[in-house]
This record gives C-alpha cells, sequence and structure tokens, in this order.
C-alpha cells in the first residue's frame, strides 16, 4: 500500500468535504445487503483513526444496525463514512476521493452476499 500524505474528498453536490490525513489501511470492496442498497452496487472503502479524519459540511449519521452507523449527505445522498460504534477508526468512501487514491484494494467482503449479476474475477482475496 502506498503511504499517502493526506486525500481530500467530497460529495457529489460539494457540501461536505473531508481531508484523510496519514496511511489509509484495509482498502476493501463490501458486498453486504446494506452496502449495495446504499450504493446501488457495491461500496469501496478504506480506513483510518477517526482522529486522522476531518470533514466540513452536514454530514447525516444513520444508524444502520446497533453496531455501526452511516455519513451520509443529506443534499446529494451521497454514502461517505461507515464507523462501527466500538471502534476508533472509520471507514470512507474511496470513490469520494478527488483524483488518485495511490491505494490497493486488500480484499472483498461480505461475497457471499454479493449480486448474482456479477463475478469476482480479480484475484483480490475475498471472505464471506
Amino acid at each position: 500500500m502506498a503511504q499517502t500524505s493526506s486525500l481530500q474528498g467530497s460529495c457529489t453536490c460539494g457540501a461536505i468535504t473531508f481531508v484523510v490525513a496519514g496511511r489509509p489501511k484495509q482498502a476493501s470492496v463490501c458486498h453486504c445487503t446494506q452496502c449495495r442498497k446504499m450504493s446501488g452496487h457495491t461500496w469501496a472503502s478504506a480506513q483510518v483513526p477517526e482522529s486522522d479524519l476531518t470533514t466540513t459540511g452536514p454530514v447525516r449519521w444513520f444508524a444502520s444496525s446497533e453496531t455501526a452507523k452511516r455519513g451520509i449527505c443529506p443534499n446529494c445522498g451521497a454514502f461517505l463514512f461507515w464507523k462501527a460504534l466500538d471502534e476508533d477508526e472509520i471507514s470512507f468512501a474511496l470513490g469520494a476521493i478527488d483524483g488518485p487514491t495511490g491505494l490497493t484494494l486488500e480484499k472483498h467482503i461480505f461475497v457471499a452476499d454479493k449480486g448474482d449479476y456479477y463475478a469476482l474475477t480479480d484475484g483480490v482475496p475475498q471472505s464471506d
């Protein structure tokens, strides 16, 4: 994984911007039912300590389960963040990064829930 000094991202309408400091880890694609419904397909993200993420704008937090919440733009609906309630780390949407990320996917997660309309043939490790 490439060392990144900072990444900048935004939602579709630009109301929310964010800066990721430090080195993101666990670049992954989630195929769970919730991520598929929130994104319309899959959700690619990476993770940093919550203290390494700075946001501006009206992030609306949605309690997607008893254990996690999702950060969404209330204006354009962009799904930008995922946070387990019992962790000090936060995931951010790789697709929301402005420009190159310098990251490489490390894994596919929740592949048992993936849609039946596509195959995973990229050779990246998978977990159910």
